[in-house]
């Protein structure tokens, strides 16, 4: 990462490629035990937040990624009650999650307590079903709280991890995934952001070779538009227990899902197919 001339520029690691977003003003620093957080405010996006210099949510288009990582998965279970959100610390997806009122109980567990600490000042309206009863913000290891779950505890899981790199990179490994599976219930939903189908394709391939050797029967990687996010387009991929039913309809309000993004979107390119056989 980079500041110049008022200019936030994040590199595209090996690409050759970068972001910039103007910047009018930085308003928060701070390093945490895990890592640096920092929140400036820029002239077209809203506010940014960056962990260890890379992007992690803007104002401006922080919705496509937390609806396409919370509704496909809820709306794929026939009847959700619990959900566990590994990561999340922005808690975008918390909120979209409770959107639905068949879900009962939501633990989010975040490791690096500062996220949702600074969101929830400088992101409020990602933060605004924090205090929801059915809400549970649990600051812990996410590996380990998933290891020490009983089996059958949630209906999905939603893995909202940053790059797998340091501490979450055990969350895109075969022995994570297969600890998801046990603690999933017989309809059980995992899904995973899986990166960009244009830079990690072999990431994705690995990621769903973990998910099938775990024992999940299904796989479908769905695809969108992020435009902040490394080559502007990224991917979640979802594993099922059993098969991947038709989406229920969405009756919650959404600004990018809907039950035909989430038939489209699961549509890969000739490309990405050839590379994930």
């Amino acid at each position: 990462m980079t500041l110049d001339k008022n200019w936030y520029t994040e590199k595209w690691q090996g690409q050759g490629a970068a972001i910039s977003l103007r910047v009018t003003d930085k308003i928060h620093d701070e390093q945490t035990d895990y890592q640096r957080i920092e929140i400036y405010e820029t002239e077209s996006f809203g506010r940014l937040m960056t962990l260890d210099g890379l992007v992690m949510v803007t104002d401006r288009d922080n919705f496509i990624y937390h609806e396409m990582m919370t509704h496909p998965a809820i709306l794929t279970h026939p009847s959700p009650k619990k959900v566990l959100i590994i990561g999340g610390g922005d808690c975008g997806a918390l909120k979209e999650v409770l959107k639905h009122k068949n879900v009962v109980q939501a633990d989010q567990v975040e490791l690096d307590e500062g996220v949702t600490r600074t969101s929830e000042k400088y992101f409020p309206d990602l933060c605004s079903s924090n205090k929801d009863p059915r809400a549970r913000l649990i600051f812990d290891d996410g590996i380990k709280w998933v290891q020490q779950s009983k089996a059958s505890s949630y209906d999905v899981i939603i893995i909202d991890s940053t790059d797998p790199v340091g501490p979450a990179a055990g969350l895109f490994e075969h022995e994570f995934y297969r600890a998801c599976y046990d603690t999933l219930t017989n309809d059980g939903i995992l899904i995973a952001q899986s990166e960009s189908p244009l830079f990690h394709d072999a990431l994705i391939k690995s990621i769903r070779q973990n998910m099938n050797n775990a024992r999940f029967q299904a796989l479908a990687t769905l695809l969108f538009p992020q435009c902040t996010y490394p080559s502007g387009w990224w991917s979640a991929t979802l594993a099922s227990k059993g098969y991947i039913n038709k989406p229920r309809t969405c009756d919650v309000e959404t600004r990018y899902y809907s039950s035909d993004i989430h038939v489209s979107a699961q549509i890969l390119p000739p490309f990405l197919r050839q590379k994930l056989k």
